[in-house]
Formats: structure tokens, sequence, C-alpha cells
């Protein structure tokens, strides 16, 4: 069981020393954990009996003890078998007895022998031994010799890397040129295996010895480079770790001396609490994390710590995880969104249908709605409506005439005075993550060299994208993926393709006369007699009134003017109250002029009198639907066509091409054909300076026509909508229903639609057409015959 105590204090004696003569016959000393070369001097711990009488038996002799090392140090009481054949010869120099019953003796080794046989008593082990003379070649040749220097040279360098062997060892291998003796003095000096160091003591040819030598040299300096590396890595950090500290030290005290340690201190403190609170995504935690450290080592007067901390402010206060719970009572919806709104079944219909989604599906994406519609028909008052309905906050940007993209992406933060986008700034306001969004005048939107704003909405508005919106300021994605956006438009032309395929169109054409009055009735009036100070028994307003106010004062798709009209009116009547004629002031349809004025007069009002060249036509305009007059008159001349009125080029198409049908058929049409020559042709439509275009005045315009040719008159009450072809074929026109509605706030008790515009009535509910007489034709020559009537003496 000896053991190895202090390698580093061994010595090597002399190589000349001359070698003793061996017996035969050697007590045996078994070492557990190292291999002895000659040459080599250790100090060993003997605790065994067996060792402890071999070492006894050895002083009383010659002092010679052959140490062979165990196979297995685990084994306390080895065999023969489990010792190794091959052992080195040692003289036993010093012996001292420990208090604790150990021996420790110095032992060095003279010469390396192979045992021939082991002898055990039980008491002592013995052995027969045979001396191994080491194979030296007679002469080294270059290469043998070039392979020494390499060694020593390799040897030296394990001492420059930090491996402990005494000086002396180096000068002592500076002077010995046999290759055995120095292998053994290099191997006693390196940290090798047991089965290692076994090998080199078998070999006898020395040259061998060297080489194997040399090879366990070359990996033990590989692992000290190794080993340096690592240690001057550690010690770098160190260094730096411990240079970052002074310098915090020192930065410290400047702070204290400035005074300004307790407040960036507070702040820093102040940030990091927050983001332990806030629940945010990762990438989104580690840019907060980023620009804190980055704010440590600024100074707070900087402009680029005023930058750093508006930033963490706008990261701190978004709804990253706040979101408000929809209310998924489809009664209470429902109810709510009649209360708000009188009409407007279809909207209401998909509100309902998407709180219907919500309540069997969380994963269900917000839908893009767009209403489209002319001014005053409630788009914006719909978003608060529907977002009261759903229980979530409500938010609105307006991007009438926005040009920059910055608007809606922010600006980078390169930029002095930059601010996230209007998107996220909103949703800031909102407190939560998924309110209603409404964004109004999508149509509105300009685009110069800063970019265009509507390409920039394209993320917003998609579903499959806006779960990861990028603000430029922010730098990382925001969640938009729950936020239920609602866009409005005039008209749905000017939007670019790209944005309008995101987008769910739903139209609202205008109120009837018959929604009007509701609308005024549960909402306007109470409205304007809260906000000019009224109440009901100051005020009454009858229905008659009500209709007066609609029919000649406000003729409009929307409701808008019909509430300014009414305020108006309330203006009056508080007027009144505060001089102190404190009363009930009831409008009436006969008192009404004196608190509205004269009516106006608007230029879809009915002709007084059935007259020739004179037919009634529907317009759809982005303000909703009108009726206009075409105008025909046959001047003397030579057959020359003559349009004006602020013609569009489709529509002075469709009156060539009813002029070129009319001279086709004149026969069939009771039409003189000489008058084709005689005559030059005027078609004026009244209201010069307001642009019109379209084809849908087409079979109005062959109407008027036959009507001047023919001399016959028009029937005033009938108003007709359609494009003709050159065949005389009725084609379907668009805005069946706005021009519907104008057709009947006129007066209009006839109307002529093309037979392919039956199913757009389906819109209207049947109580809104009653008085109205709809016939529906496919050829030209039709609503010619419809239209004209016998002149009255």
């Amino acid at each position: 069981m000896e053991k190895e105590i202090d390698k580093n204090n061994d010595s090597i004696i002399k190589p000349e020393e001359e070698k003793l003569p061996l017996p035969e016959n050697l007590p045996v000393l078994v070492l557990r954990d190292i291999v002895v070369f000659p040459y080599m001097i250790v100090p060993l711990y003997v605790g065994r009996s067996k060792s402890k009488k071999a070492i006894d038996h050895a002083l009383n002799s010659d002092r010679m003890i052959l140490l062979l090392t165990q196979k297995d140090a685990s084994i306390e009481d080895p065999d023969a078998e489990d010792l190794y054949r091959v052992g080195t010869v040692a003289l036993v120099v010093r012996m001292l007895k420990l208090p604790d019953g150990r021996m420790r003796v110095l032992v060095q080794g003279i010469s390396r022998v192979k045992v021939k046989s082991i002898n055990d008593n039980g008491k002592i082990i013995t052995s027969n031994i045979k001396t191994i003379e080491d194979k030296e070649p007679k002469q080294l040749n270059i290469k043998d010799k070039a392979l020494i220097r390499n060694i020593r040279q390799k040897f030296e360098q394990t001492g420059k890397l930090g491996k402990q062997i005494p000086n002396e060892i180096f000068v002592i291998t500076e002077n010995i040129e046999e290759p055995g003796k120095l292998s053994d003095i290099i191997a006693s000096n390196l940290d090798l295996k047991i089965e290692d160091s076994q090998k080199i003591l078998q070999e006898e040819d020395s040259i061998k010895r060297i080489k194997k030598v040399y090879d366990f040299l070359v990996y033990e300096l590989e692992m000290l480079n190794v080993q340096n590396q690592i240690n001057l890595k550690a010690q770098g950090e160190m260094d730096k770790n411990q240079r970052e500290y002074f310098l915090r030290q020192q930065l410290k005290a400047i702070q204290k001396e400035l005074g300004e340690t307790d407040e960036v201190t507070d702040e820093i403190n102040n940030y990091m609490k927050m983001l332990k609170e806030i629940q945010m995504p990762d990438e989104s935690r580690k840019e907060v994390e980023r620009n804190i450290e980055r704010l440590k080592k600024m100074h707070p007067e900087s402009a680029e710590s005023t930058v750093t901390r508006n930033h963490l402010d706008w990261m701190f206060e978004l709804p990253w995880s706040v979101s408000t719970k929809d209310n998924l009572n489809l009664k209470r919806a429902k109810n709510t969104l009649n209360q708000d709104h009188y009409g407007l079944s279809k909207v209401k219909e998909r509100i309902l249908e998407y709180l219907s989604v919500r309540k069997l599906t969380s994963k269900a994406h917000g839908p893009i709605l767009c209403f489209v519609g002319p001014p005053g028909v409630g788009k914006t008052s719909l978003g608060k409506s529907i977002a009261r309905a759903l229980n979530k906050k409500f938010v609105r940007i307006s991007l009438g005439g926005v040009r920059d993209e910055a608007e809606i992406r922010g600006h980078r933060r390169t930029y002095v005075g930059a601010l996230p986008g209007k998107i996220i700034q909103e949703i800031k306001r909102a407190g939560s993550n998924n309110p209603v969004f409404m964004i109004d005048e999508v149509d509105k939107i300009g685009a110069d060299f800063r970019g265009d704003p509507s390409s920039a909405l394209l993320e917003v508005l998609d579903p499959e994208q806006n779960s990861s919106f990028t603000d430029h300021y922010l730098g990382v994605p925001f969640d938009l993926s729950k936020v239920l956006f609602i866009t409005t438009a005039n008209l749905l032309e000017p939007i670019q393709p790209a944005f309008k395929d995101r987008m769910e169109t739903i139209y609202l054409h205008g109120y009837p006369e018959e929604e009007k009055v509701e609308i005024a009735k549960r909402h306007l009036i109470p409205r304007q007699i809260e906000q000019n100070g009224l109440n009901r028994k100051l005020i009454e307003f009858t229905p008659g009134a009500i209709k007066l106010l609609i029919g000649l004062y406000t003729r409009e798709a929307g409701v808008r003017n019909l509430e300014r009209e009414i305020g108006g009116i309330c203006r009056k009547v508080a007027h009144k109250i505060a001089l102190g004629e404190k009363k009930c002031y009831k409008i009436t349809a006969r008192n009404l002029e004196k608190y509205a004025g004269l009516a106006k007069i608007f230029r879809d009002q009915l002709l007084e009198e059935n007259t020739v060249g004179v037919a009634t036509g529907m317009s759809w305009t982005p303000y909703g639907g009108d009726i206009l007059f075409i105008e025909v008159k046959l001047i003397p001349g030579k057959g020359k066509l003559i349009l004006t009125g602020s013609l569009g080029d489709v529509m002075k198409e469709s009156a060539t091409a009813a002029l070129s049908f009319i001279k086709a058929n004149a026969e069939k049409l009771s039409v003189d054909p000489s008058q084709f020559d005689k005559n030059d042709i005027h078609i004026h439509i009244p209201e010069g300076a307001i642009p019109k275009d379209g084809p849908s005045a087409g079979i109005t315009l062959a109407t008027a026509l036959c009507s001047a040719f023919t001399q016959k008159p028009i029937n005033r009450m009938l108003s007709m909508t359609g494009e003709i072809t050159l065949r005389g074929k009725v084609l379907p026109v668009g805005g069946i229903k706005e021009k519907v509605l104008a057709a009947k706030r006129s007066g209009i008790t006839n109307i002529i639609l093309p037979e392919k515009n039956k199913k757009d009535l389906q819109e209207l509910q049947k109580k809104y057409l009653d008085g109205i007489k709809f016939i529906f034709i496919k050829d030209i020559k039709e609503a010619v015959n419809l239209a004209l009537v016998e002149k009255t003496s």
C-alpha cells in the first residue's frame, strides 16, 4: 500500500555511479499506485504487514528491495498473479517509524529486473530476479541524436509551462547521452498512468523506450498548453470584472459628488421592478433589459439617455397582456345595438355572427370590417355602438389627408422627436390589446415621396400577419390579432386593391324617410334637447314637423343635416326661454317655417308638369342617391350633337349611343328621319358645375331624345335608370337602393328599372317601397312607350 508523498522533492542519483551487484533473491515491497524507475528517489509510506517485514529484512541485509506494482490498486492483499513481472530493485536509503504504526522510507531505484518466481509464505513476499540489461546502440545515428535533442527541448518546455520540476533535473538531462537513462529520468517526472509507466519500464530497447517517452511528453505539453490557455482566459475574465468593478465604484463616487447617485439608481431600480411585474414576450423583454443596461452606463443628462428613457416608458405602458373580457351575451348585445341605431339590420347581423363565433371558439381572428356609405349615415357612431355591445374599449383615428407612412409604422428612434405610429399610440391609450379600433376615411389616404400609408396598413389589417406587427419606434413585434378593426369610407374605388382585399365590405346606403323619422325621435331630438339645455317639457316636435324637415330642409342620404336643423330649432327655443318666455314650444308642420326659416329649394324637386324633351333620371353619388333632369332641345342646324352640363366621357358615349339607336330605329319609334339633318341636338343636364358620369343614364337620354323628336311630353311622375346598347337592350346598373330612396324622397310614383336589377330591391324593406310602382324592362322601346304621354289641350 505504498504511496508517493512528495514527488516534487525527488532527487536523482548520478548516472555515472557504478551499479551495485544484485542478489538473486530479494524481499518484495508491493506498490499500489506508483511505478519507480531506475535513478529515481522517492519517499514511500508503508503500512501493510508483509511490506513492513520486507523493509526490515532489507535493512538487516544489504538494504536492497524489489519494488513491484500491483495491477489493481483496490486489492488489499494481492497474489503473485496480481503483480507486474517487471520491477525495479531499489536501495533503502532511510527509514522512519511513525506514531500511527506506519513506516516512512526513502528508496532509490537502481536497476530494472524481471521476476523469475514469487514466493509468499504468508509473512513476507520474496522473489527470484533476473537483471535486464539496457540494449543501448553502439553508436547513435543522426535521427536518434535529433530525437534526443528534441526530447530535451520539449522537457524544458514543460518546466516553462509551469510543471513543477527541480532545476537540477534539467541540468542532469542536459549531460546524459544514453537514451535509456534519459528516458527513465524523464518518464519519472511525467504524470503517467500506471499502465503507461509499466510499459516504459518493461521496454528493454532504449531507442524504442525513448520514443514512447517522447510520445507521452508531447501529449503532456499539449495538456499544459490547453491548461495555460484556460488559466489565461479565466485570469483575463477576472481582470476584466475587477476593472469594471473599480470603474463602477469610481463612477458611483463621481455621481455622488455630482449629487446624481440616488436619482439615477432609483430610476434604474424602478425600471427593474416594473420589468419583473409586467408580462411581455421574450423578445420584448430582452430589448427592455438591453436598454436598461445601456441606460446604466449613460450620463443622465445626455440626449441618448432621454431617447432610451422615452422608449422604456413606451414599452412599459403598452398593454402587452392586458385584455378586456368580451360580452358574449347575444341578447344583450342585440339590445345594445338596437338601442343605439335604428335600422342597419345587415351590419347588426354581421356583428352578432362575430359574437357567435367567439362564443364557440376563442381562436378566431378579429374580422376587418369596412363600412362604406355616404356621410351622415352613422358609420363612426356604429363603431362606438359595437364597442359598447362587445364590452370593449373604443379608439379611433382618422386617415383623411395622411401622406406619411411613418404615421402608421412610427419613426425610427434615430430621428429627433421620434414617436410610435398612430396604431401603437391608440393601443396604449385604449389600455388593452383587444379594443375596437376604428380607422376613419381610408379612401382619403394620400401618397407622396414619404411613402404610402395604405401600403403600411396592409400588415395591420391582415389577420395572418398582424400578430407580429413591428412599429419602427418600438423595434419589436406587437400582437394586433385580438383587435377588432373597423374602417370607414365614402367610396370604395379610391382604395387600392390589395388594401380592399383584406376587408369585409358592408354598405350603408342611407335611410328612407320612415327610418329618418324614427332616428330623429329616438336619438337626434333627445340629444339636441340635452345639448341645448332644454327638456321635453319645454319643446316638442310633431311627426309632421319632422317629415317636413326631412322633405323640404334636409334632403340627404344620412341624418347629419337633419340633426343640424333640429339643433337650430332648439337654439331658437332656448333663446326665447332665456329671455323669459318660458312655456312648452310645440313644433308643428304649420309653424315650422317660423323656427327653421324658409324651405330650401332642392334640385331633385319634381317638375310642375309633363314636359317635352325633359326626362327624370336617377343618379348615385358618394353622398347618396339623387334625381336629375335630362333636357333635349332641337335647334335648326345640320345634325350636330351638342353636350353640356359637365358630362364625363362615359356619359357622352351613352348620349351618342342613344342618338345612334334612335336614328337606326326611327320608323319603329315614330320619329321623322328628316329631322336628323335639319336640326342640331343639344343635350343638357342642369347643375352644370357638378361633374356627372356613368352609363346608367342611357335609357333616360334615349327617352328624352324620342320625346324631343316626336314632341310628346314625358310623365313627370316617372323616373328611370339603365344602360343601353346599340341594339336597344337595357343592361343592369348599380346603386339601385340609393336611387330608389332618392326617387321616393322626391315624390316619384313610377320607376323603370332593368330586368336584372329586380333582385336589388330585396335589400329594401317592403314598407319603404309603398306607393311606388316598379316596371322592369329589357328593351328601350318599352321605356319609350311607358314614358311618353299624349299632349293635353
